[in-house]
């Protein structure tokens, strides 16, 4: 679905962000702009700013930022589509109507009734827990330890002994069995006709982030199999890429998950206050789950059961996570199976300590490895190390690299620089580049120019935006496309676009891009911290210094990609370069 610039700006335009913002955090004015306590990262002091005269956001400590559809993208993991439409809706703009094909108009009403026909049951099997028939199912659930709050806020069901009376109970509601089979509540038999698919089960109500029912987990009561049953994949349910009690944990204000393997243990977790508890749904992690999570947290704690099975488990999780972009820790529970039964045994207070006190992922890995060799021989603890130094040269950046070194070194009781020895041979033995350090430190060279370059042209654009007296120094030596990459070409260009239009607007600038990470990357651009540089003669010497750095770089880049055959380009990069001579000697001047 499309909209055009013109209706995308009328909307933001409409929502003054400090208003919408003040809705969600409670802001202070400090000079022209408003400052109050990030609501995507825990802090004490105020870092989340707010500006109406440029009518963006942004936090000084997370890099959070954006205009007003990045504030509602972000804290309500909305789509820009959605976050444009709620804003809309708020101003009281009318958004034209968009035509549907007659396929999309059918798929689109089709899921609206899986929704309808799984909210219909959830609220039969709520029901059904209460009364009579419920009466078993509600005494294990509280032998378990669960409130009726608990209950109730999970939405806790119970699916009677008789299985067909939800089918009898959505056909009475007029639902098609067709649409009701598609749901995945019932199965159909030849002979036997259409039965529910759960009975005799104590059900967990699965939700997506929106809060609508998409599926069903049950539990059996009695000796019954399988133990637990999931609703099979749907139009609207993909249990790889959903989580149990992600429609509740999004809301937290940690800053990350606690990744568990059951229904009982999120809920478990929630009653005990801790409400950033998930889990994958009947199904191993996926790289779906991993990006899901990594939508709303940076980091994830893995608390699976601490069998034999579930240290599997969680070994298989951490590569996929860490793939995702995701940091991880592994909380350890012995002698207790998993949350549930340790903060039955223990408590919150010392669920917290074991929070505080979680393993990092790639030492929890190397330290269930040590079931592979003989630890008490010294054939066998020389082969561990082996397989420990062959996995430490995986790590591609230096620094990261040598902290496990040193942690691994200290947990065994071994030489930081004998481990690193023992890594050069097997990075020989598995055909690496070597040195491998010194190829990193080659490597780190042209990181830190690349970085320079990016911090000068973040400050020049920050310092553009707050002074239009900068900006009309600056285009008379550097053009948009002077500009490294993509990203900063396009926002250099705008910014030169909408000051010759008489108008410079960046929040309206963010509506050009769709992406929640687009809009953090270009609301930091805007927001470059340049109080370090105290007179004016500083500021004045880095204005000009920037300028020749983002020139000579773009030449360099010209030059690189110049075919030699081409003579009048050629003559042009010399031209410019003795420009570039002349541009060392002047100063860009900061006018009051």
């Amino acid at each position: 679905m499309y909209y055009s610039d013109d209706i995308v700006e009328e909307v933001r335009s409409k929502n003054d962000i400090v208003d919408v913002v003040s809705g969600y955090v409670k802001l202070t004015k400090k000079g022209r702009d408003y400052f109050g306590l990030c609501p995507f990262h825990n802090e004490k002091t105020p870092s989340f700013s707010v500006s109406g005269y440029k009518q963006m956001y942004y936090c000084f400590g997370c890099g959070a930022g954006g205009n007003v559809f990045s504030f509602l993208m972000e804290y309500e993991n909305y789509s820009f589509l959605e976050a444009l439409e709620e804003l809309a809706k708020r101003a009281g703009v009318d958004l034209p109507k968009q035509e549907y094909s007659e396929k999309d108009r059918e798929r689109a009403n089709e899921k609206e009734t899986l929704l309808e026909i799984q909210k219909a049951a959830a609220g039969y099997y709520y029901f059904k827990l209460r009364n009579r028939e419920g009466e078993t199912a509600l005494s294990y659930l509280k032998n378990r330890g669960l409130s009726d709050d608990t209950m109730n806020v999970f939405g806790l069901g119970y699916a009677g002994k008789y299985s067909s009376h939800l089918y009898q109970y959505l056909k009475g509601k007029g639902y098609a069995d067709e649409m009701i089979a598609k749901a995945g509540l019932i199965t159909v038999d030849e002979k036997r006709g259409a039965n529910d698919r759960f009975w005799n089960r104590v059900m967990f109500p699965i939700m997506n982030a929106n809060h609508r029912v998409i599926g069903f987990g049950g539990r059996v009561m009695g000796d019954g199999t399988p133990k637990y049953l999931n609703s099979p994949e749907t139009l609207i349910f993909d249990k790889s890429r959903n989580l149990y009690g992600l429609n509740r944990a999004k809301s937290t204000r940690e800053s990350y998950f606690l990744l568990c393997e059951g229904y009982m243990d999120v809920i478990a977790l929630h009653q005990a206050g801790f409400t950033n508890a998930v889990a994958s749904l009947g199904t191993a992690l996926t790289v779906g789950h991993a990006s899901l999570i990594r939508r709303y947290v940076k980091e994830v704690y893995l608390i699976y059961d601490s069998d034999p099975a579930g240290v599997r488990a969680t070994l298989r999780a951490m590569p996929i996570l860490k793939e995702a972009g995701l940091s991880v820790k592994v909380v350890r529970l012995n002698p207790y199976k998993d949350p549930d039964e340790f903060i039955k045994n223990k408590g919150a207070k010392a669920f917290e300590e074991r929070i505080r006190d979680a393993e990092n992922g790639f030492l929890f890995s190397i330290t269930a490895s040590e079931g592979d060799y003989d630890m008490d021989s010294p054939e066998g603890k020389t082969q561990f190390m082996r397989e420990t130094a062959k996995r430490l040269t995986e790590f591609e950046e230096e620094i990261e690299r040598n902290y496990y070194v040193d942690a691994v070194a200290k947990k065994y009781g071994v030489k930081a620089e004998h481990l690193r020895s023992l890594m050069e041979k097997q990075a020989i033995q598995m055909g690496l580049a070597r040195p491998v350090l010194r190829a990193k430190s080659a490597r780190k060279s042209v990181t830190e120019k690349e970085n320079g370059l990016l911090q000068s042209q973040k400050a020049l654009l920050t310092w553009m935006t707050e002074n239009v007296s900068i900006y009309r120094q600056v285009k008379e030596y550097l053009k948009p496309e002077d500009f490294s990459g993509e990203l900063y070409k396009t926002v250099a260009e705008m910014i030169y676009r909408q000051y010759e239009e008489g108008q410079l607007n960046p929040a309206r600038l963010i509506n050009h891009f769709t992406e929640e990470e687009e809009h953090r990357q270009v609301a930091a651009l805007f927001h470059t911290k340049l109080n370090q540089l105290h007179t004016v003669q500083e500021q004045e010497k880095a204005l000009g210094e920037m300028v020749l750095r983002i020139k000579q770089n773009s030449l360099d880049e010209a030059t690189k990609a110049l075919d030699p055959t081409d003579m009048a380009g050629l003559q042009r990069l010399v031209e410019a370069r003795r420009q570039l001579q002349k541009m060392e000697k002047i100063t860009i001047r900061l006018e009051s």
